[in-house]
C-alpha cells in the first residue's frame, strides 16, 4: 500500500501509468445499464471515470492524489466530457448514502479493516436498484497469477469482499483472469470480481 506522496511520485510522468482505456470488467458489468448517477472511488487517473462519463453517466470521481486526479481532468477535456473530481482519501470519505445508481471500486488496496470500513460506506451510498463493482486482485494472484501488490495483507478473495457489502444483493463474487503482458510472453493476473445489487424496495 502506498500512500499519498507516493502516488503522487507514481504519476508525476507526462504519460499515464494505466492505460486510458476502461477496465474491462467495468466495460462487461456496466454495458446494457441506462445511465444514472456513477461513483469511482480511487479514481486514479480517471480512465474508468472518463469511459462512464463518455457513455452518460453523471460521474463523482475521488481519488487522494492530486496530481492523478490533474491528469484525470486533462484526460477528460481530451474526451469532451466532465466529472466532478474529488481530491479526498477514502478512509475519510463519506459519500451521500442512497446517492449512486453504480459504485465502482476498482483495484483498492488496503489492509482488511480498512477496507471493510470503505466498502461499508461505498455500499451504504448505492441508490435502490444501483449497484456496487468491486474488483481487485485476488489474494491467490501471489502464487498462480501475475504481477499486482506482492503484500498478502492488502489482497482479497471475492468471498471476503461480499461480506463487507451490508444491506446488498450478491450477484456475482467470483475470480477472474485478466491477460496481461509479462516478461515471458502473455500471461494472466487473477482478480476478485464482486457485484452487489440494492433491491429495489431498499
Amino acid at each position: 500500500m502506498m500512500d499519498r506522496e507516493q502516488w503522487n511520485t507514481r504519476y508525476a510522468g507526462s504519460g499515464l501509468v494505466w492505460t486510458a482505456e476502461a477496465n474491462r470488467f467495468l466495460i462487461a458489468e456496466v454495458a446494457g445499464l441506462d445511465p444514472g448517477r456513477a461513483l469511482d472511488l480511487a479514481c486514479g487517473e480517471g480512465r474508468n471515470a472518463v469511459w462512464l462519463a463518455e457513455w452518460g453517466w453523471t460521474v463523482s470521481a475521488v481519488d487522494f492524489s492530486d496530481v492523478g486526479l490533474a491528469k484525470a481532468s486533462q484526460l477528460a477535456a481530451e474526451r469532451g466530457v466532465s466529472v466532478e473530481w474529488i481530491d479526498a482519501d477514502l478512509l475519510e470519505f463519506v459519500p451521500r448514502p442512497g446517492a449512486f445508481d453504480l459504485v465502482a471500486v476498482l483495484y483498492l488496496h488496503l489492509p482488511a479493516g480498512e477496507r471493510r470500513e470503505v466498502l461499508a460506506r461505498a455500499a451504504a451510498a448505492v441508490a435502490p436498484g444501483g449497484r456496487v463493482l468491486v474488483v481487485g486482485h485476488d489474494t491467490t494472484n501471489l502464487t498462480d497469477g501475475c504481477g499486482g501488490p506482492q503484500d498478502p495483507a492488502i489482497l482479497f478473495t471475492p468471498g471476503e469482499v461480499a461480506g463487507e457489502l451490508p444491506g446488498l444483493r450478491i450477484d456475482r463474487a467470483e475470480r477472474v483472469r485478466r491477460p496481461v503482458a509479462s516478461a515471458d510472453g502473455d500471461a494472466n493476473a487473477i482478480d476478485a470480481l464482486v457485484r452487489a445489487t440494492r433491491e429495489a424496495g431498499g
